[in-house]
């Protein structure tokens, strides 16, 4: 069994990787998506990749809460609740949504998948096994970081599915052309999508009330920031005269 003291080692790993991935993805592009390169080497069908990074978690996380000796605490299986409503979305649903057969790499997909399981671990590991038994009571639904934090978590949900939607949607059949998303959050940064899944994880930090909720709230914006620069800069070339660039910022409305 793992001990609070290794678990808060792990914690503190995770944080400081999340330091040298923030860094490093300012001077690489993940290749994947708008910055796809075959230099990345073998690659698979976008669906497939997806598919394949974010279910290693929804299934990880069912295990870890299976096999705990809390699983029938009821406020811990909200929390597991809505972790997989996300993921079962990202696993199932998003995939399925995608339009075109672009490719992403192999080493991308199994980068995500690796991270997606620590994550688990992380999550997992505090609310089923590291927490103490006491630590959430009944009562913690009717908590302020409850119910703070699952609506920071339901609206970002809700932002980050609307702008996914508004991209696939830039499009009409056969048209290759490129387009500035508009509408919804885009009227305030260029990736509304990643400032509503940075909302959710700040959103279950706050309703579990945990350092690993907060690492991962990191961990999202380490990963999601770089790129969100990144394709700051590239509408800010492609649309020079439709972006507000006094507006419109990159991933955090009035902010960043």
């Amino acid at each position: 069994m793992i001990t609070a003291h290794t678990f808060n080692v792990f914690l503190l790993i995770m944080t400081a990787l999340a330091v040298v991935v923030f860094i490093a993805l300012f001077f690489i592009d993940a290749g994947y998506g708008k910055f796809y390169q075959p230099k990345w080497g073998p690659s698979l069908d976008n669906h497939w990749g997806w598919f394949l990074m974010e279910v290693p978690v929804f299934v990880a996380m069912l295990v870890l809460w299976w096999f705990s000796d809390r699983r029938t605490d009821g406020v811990r299986m909200i929390f597991l609740l809505l972790f997989e409503i996300h993921y079962f979305h990202r696993s199932f649903i998003f995939p399925r949504q995608l339009r075109g057969h672009s490719r992403m790499p192999l080493a991308i997909v199994l980068m995500g998948a690796l991270f997606n399981t620590l994550n688990a671990m992380m999550q997992g590991g505090w609310i089923f096994y590291i927490s103490p038994a006491d630590f959430y009571p009944k009562d913690w639904l009717l908590s302020l970081p409850f119910l703070a934090g699952t609506l920071l978590f339901f609206a970002g949900m809700y932002i980050n599915i609307q702008s996914d939607s508004i991209i696939r949607n830039l499009r009409k059949p056969g048209d290759t052309a490129h387009y500035l998303p508009k509408g919804g959050m885009f009227r305030y940064v260029t990736s509304a999508n990643y400032f509503g899944e940075f909302m959710e994880w700040v959103g279950f930090a706050i309703l579990t009330w945990s350092w690993a909720g907060a690492v991962f709230a990191l961990w999202t914006f380490a990963n999601l920031a770089p790129r969100a620069a990144r394709i700051y800069d590239l509408y800010s070339q492609e649309f020079p005269d439709e972006l507000d660039t006094h507006k419109v910022k990159r991933m955090l409305p009035f902010i960043y």
